[in-house]
């Protein structure tokens, strides 16, 4: 399936283009709060991801009648899935990795239009008598403890106020009163935050605009990260080349500032210097709300503040958001991660990573399962170089497992199987201690060993499942006979 075929431009075109696909896409008219019970809903209807258990890899789902906001409807799990994804980007899901490496060589910088935007259709200014962003944007909480309603999937846009740069980036934001919000940043993880230090120490605000529900291929572009994409590049060029065709910003009303022209949604604000909220204050729970490992991360006690100056949306608009800890986090994070480490591996030792799968269980951070091809005896050993690059590609992969080329690294069976008969903890376990690797991994503290110095130092760890390259005739997998099963049961397999 080619892209262009698609004509997906944004999030209306995206959910039009699945309703023609069986099985991709469901809506309910029942009352839904979106206090939780949004969230607690979708658990079951396909969160998946490192979400506690019952849960699934399900259809994307529209809540049309949402408590406390007549007008706006919220959907959940867009990203949910890898097949998802691959339909809404024209590619095969085991080949998504290679899309956007494809991307990041080949982009196309955003435009900025100068027509009547979409995203504006209607305007609320903060100065104006009664507004309250909290019942303009019907944005969620994942659980009852949360510190508040949410906005998880914020396309984050800022520039560098020394030279103008400008970049995208997700952020968790959290509601705190009718014109502000906290925004959560990971330190010295993303560019924003760069932007945002500059800007304080000049003393200056920090102008920024949060577009929601947009194109997927904006959400998954904008989780690359160092050092595939450097501070300076814009994450957006990587969905224009996902497209082939430029992004187009529009200027926001109240701050310069640029803003994705036909999002659902965009809040305009400005991050204030100087000035840090608790992030529960309001619920006193001491928890933020669900992340990606499948806890709940901690309220921050001190975390920067969002101003806000205007929301703008579309006629009836749609809110989009996500589980925290579910499979959509999967595909946003991992997929930008395994291009990265195809990236970097390919240009070290080319046509010998034959795939990469950052998996579910690490919530496409923490784990990557790398296929190594060997060829020839020097090969021996390079899968581990391999591995070692993967952890320079993406900072916060925590494990590596390495498999040969006739395991399927997405299915996590068949890696187990590796596991089990192609490996021997003693010889084939590398350890690399005290490295740097993400702080919301709770077995990363002091507490947890007396050998990590600070939150957030891990013990990387390879697993090398691979087959030594003079013993390969040795380990060769039952051939079955390859015939066409639809001959059999037509009803089970398409034919092509």
């Amino acid at each position: 399936m080619e892209n262009q075929k698609l004509e997906i431009v944004d999030l209306r075109s995206a959910l039009e283009f699945l309703k023609s696909v069986p099985g991709q896409l469901i809506e309910t008219n029942e009352a839904a709060d979106p206090n939780a019970e949004i969230s607690g809903v979708y658990r079951y209807i396909g969160a998946g991801g490192t979400v506690m258990r019952p849960t699934r890899i399900g259809p994307a789902m529209i809540f049309n009648n949402v408590k406390g906001h007549e007008d706006a409807r919220v959907l959940i799990g867009l990203l949910a899935s890898r097949e998802r994804v691959g339909l809404m980007l024209g590619e095969k899901p085991d080949r998504l990795g290679f899309l956007l490496n494809e991307a990041v060589k080949n982009p196309i910088q955003p435009v900025v239009s100068k027509e009547k935007p979409k995203c504006q259709e209607v305007v609320h200014y903060a100065d104006e008598p009664g507004f309250d962003i909290r019942k303009l944007v019907p944005a969620p909480t994942n659980t009852e403890e949360d510190a508040g309603p949410y906005i998880t999937l914020g396309m984050c846009y800022a520039s560098d106020p020394e030279n103008g740069d400008s970049d995208i980036t997700i952020h968790r934001l959290c509601l705190q009163s009718k014109d502000e919000m906290s925004m959560f940043f990971t330190p010295g993880a993303r560019h924003l935050g760069v932007f945002r230090e500059k800007a304080e120490k000049l003393g200056k605000p920090l102008p920024i605009s949060i577009s929601i529900g947009v194109d997927p291929a904006i959400e998954i572009a904008a989780c690359f990260e160092p050092p595939t994409t450097p501070i300076g590049f814009n994450e957006l060029s990587i969905a224009g080349a996902i497209r082939n065709k430029a992004v187009e910003l529009t200027e926001c009303l109240t701050i310069d500032e640029k803003a994705i022209g036909n999002a659902e949604y965009v809040i305009e604000g400005e991050l204030i210097p100087n000035v840090r909220v608790r992030e529960d204050q309001n619920t006193n729970t001491g928890k933020a709300m669900p992340e990606f490992p499948g806890y709940t991360g901690p309220a921050c006690a001190e975390i920067p503040l969002i101003k806000v100056k205007a929301v703008t949306h579309r006629i009836n608009p749609i809110m989009q958001t996500c589980i925290g800890p579910s499979e959509e986090h999967v595909s946003m994070a991992g997929i930008p991660t395994e291009a990265s480490i195809l990236q970097m591996v390919e240009k070290a030792m080319p046509g010998r990573l034959l795939n990469v799968y950052a998996h579910s269980s690490g919530g496409g951070k923490y784990m990557a399962i790398l296929q190594f091809k060997k060829s020839q005896p020097s090969d021996e050993g390079r899968q581990r170089q391999a591995a070692l690059l993967a952890f320079s590609a993406f900072s916060e992969l925590k494990h590596v497992i390495i498999v040969d080329e006739d395991v399927n690294p997405f299915d996590s069976n068949d890696v187990m199987w590796a596991l089990n008969t192609r490996y021997q903890g003693d010889v084939d376990t590398i350890f690399i201690p005290g490295v740097r690797c993400h702080p919301l991994d709770p077995s990363q503290t002091p507490e947890f060993s007396s050998s990590i110095r600070d939150k957030g130092i891990s013990c990387k760890t390879i697993f090398d499942c691979t087959v030594p390259y003079d013993l390969k005739d040795r380990f060769q997998r039952a051939k079955f006979k390859d015939v066409d099963p639809a001959r059999f049961a037509p009803e089970l397999f398409e034919t092509h």
